[in-house]
């Protein structure tokens, strides 16, 4: 019981990511062998960094949870929600304990697979990997998988995953960033990875975002925080006046005029933005010096790999473009699911926001104005057609009006299931298990051709 209730605390301090990545720099301080006050500068500043990011990320999901139900009124529309808090809420009541224990040892996983592989990053974002953890669990056990094995099978899975996906984004962030140093550790990575393929198509000449060349009447609009504002203003007077002055008034702003609160949810999304921006810069300018310590002990050349805003500073005009166009395309996606007659997706603000403004930076990098619009519209399809395909997946799970968001979670839960689907269990485990192997095997003999080079160099 007791080595239970530890683990629980354990797992209650790895979902939270500025505890988390505090103890990460706190290790690499002390292993750098810092003074007494820079060790504790440094770890304050990285929690105190997460902290802030998770403010405004609070501010601003406050601002667009409302927009989620205004636009739902307006267009009297029906369908399933994704939101990874709503299905993982639901899902832990059935399998919590399992989700705990595929975290916690999926967290160690990832440290071997980069340690013994050559993907070498360390997944720091710990809500979205209990989120993760949490479907491989429903999937596994939906499959018949229980006890150690599934413990087992969906602890390897998680390693795999954690390294994988921020190898893949890793080229795109080196565009980004102009650095090796940072790694993206968010599970919509397909989606972005897609919108930086459609922007290098279609943005041969596009200027950035950032380069907007305003008359001097309008040179306001260069600050990103202004241009912002203005936007969602416009977004939030057009739904709301849609919606109904009544319904407005009677739901959200509880008396105050649907006008007044409009202007003001408008310029509280602006701040929620304007917050996360400084986070992610106070996390940046201590977290990647304390992780070079903490990669030096355990994982050599280890990058840390960062929650989705990490990329916002780099083009925060892309970040409101990305969201604009991402929604766009959750609603053209929602309109053809209903030609289909098939499960309506409506189009979920928060989501859309994060994914969406990620994707548009990533299309920014590699193709402009025009790789932030069409790679961020072809993220909105992406994750409104990749829920659909999932939910038969989920088990009874995928009866409920809500389900996982973001596109990773659908590429990895219709693969697990398809594997579910002509394999047994058995089987399973022994192909996740020959995959870290193979890994393993590649990153030895590439390591003993690359010596004699070396020598040789």
């Amino acid at each position: 019981m007791f080595i239970q209730d530890l683990l629980l605390v354990v797992v209650d301090v790895l979902k939270v990511p500025s505890i988390l990545v505090g103890l990460v720099a706190l290790f690499g301080l002390v292993a750098q062998r810092k003074p007494f006050p820079d060790v504790i500068k440094g770890t304050v500043k990285t929690i105190l960094g997460f902290l802030v990011l998770a403010g405004g990320a609070t501010v601003l999901v406050g601002s667009l949870t409302p927009l989620g139900d205004i636009f739902k009124q307006a267009f009297n529309v029906q369908g399933i929600i994704p939101n990874n808090e709503a299905i993982v809420s639901i899902a832990l009541e059935k399998y919590g304990a399992s989700t705990t224990l595929i975290m916690a040892f999926g967290m160690v996983a990832n440290i071997i697979v980069a340690r013994f592989t050559r993907l070498k990053y360390i997944f720091l974002s710990g809500h979205v990997t209990f989120y993760m953890a949490c479907m491989v669990a429903i999937i596994l056990s939906v499959a018949g998988f229980e006890g150690v094995q599934l413990i087992y099978t969906g602890s390897l899975c998680m390693g795999l995953i954690m390294a994988f996906f921020p190898s893949l984004a890793q080229p795109h962030m080196r565009k980004i960033t102009n650095n090796d140093q940072v790694a993206l550790g968010h599970f919509g990575t397909v989606g972005y990875v897609l919108s930086g393929w459609i922007g290098s198509l279609v943005g041969k000449g596009s200027k950035s975002t950032e380069e907007m060349n305003m008359p001097k009447n309008l040179s306001f609009l260069r600050d990103s925080t202004i241009s912002i504002s203005l936007t969602m203003m416009i977004i939030y007077l057009i739904l709301s006046i849609s919606a109904g002055k009544e319904y407005v008034e009677s739901q959200f702003s509880h008396g105050q005029n649907y006008l007044v609160y409009s202007f003001v949810q408008a310029i509280t999304f602006a701040a929620g933005v304007f917050i996360i921006l400084q986070g992610v810069r106070l996390i940046l300018a201590e977290i990647v010096p304390a992780f070079t310590g903490f990669s030096e002990k355990l994982v050599p050349n280890a990058r840390p790999a960062l929650d989705c805003p990490v990329i916002y500073p780099y083009a925060p005009n892309a970040v409101l473009i990305g969201f604009i166009f991402s929604f766009i395309g959750g609603l053209v996606g929602l309109f053809v699911l209903g030609q289909l007659n098939w499960v309506l997706i409506l189009p979920g603000v928060v989501p859309h926001f994060f994914c969406g403004a990620t994707a548009g930076v990533f299309g920014n990098a590699t193709g402009g104005r025009r790789g932030a619009m069409a790679g961020s519209f072809a993220n909105g399809l992406l994750i409104t057609f990749l829920p659909v395909a999932l939910l038969p997946v989920l088990g009874a799970l995928g009866f409920n009006n809500t389900t996982f968001s973001d596109a990773d979670f659908g590429v990895v839960g219709i693969l697990l299931g398809s594997m579910a689907r002509f394999m047994d269990k058995n089987m399973i485990t022994l192909a996740i298990t020959g995959v870290f192997a193979l890994m393993v095997v590649y990153n030895l003999v590439a390591r003993k051709k690359e010596a004699p080079q070396q020598e040789e160099g």
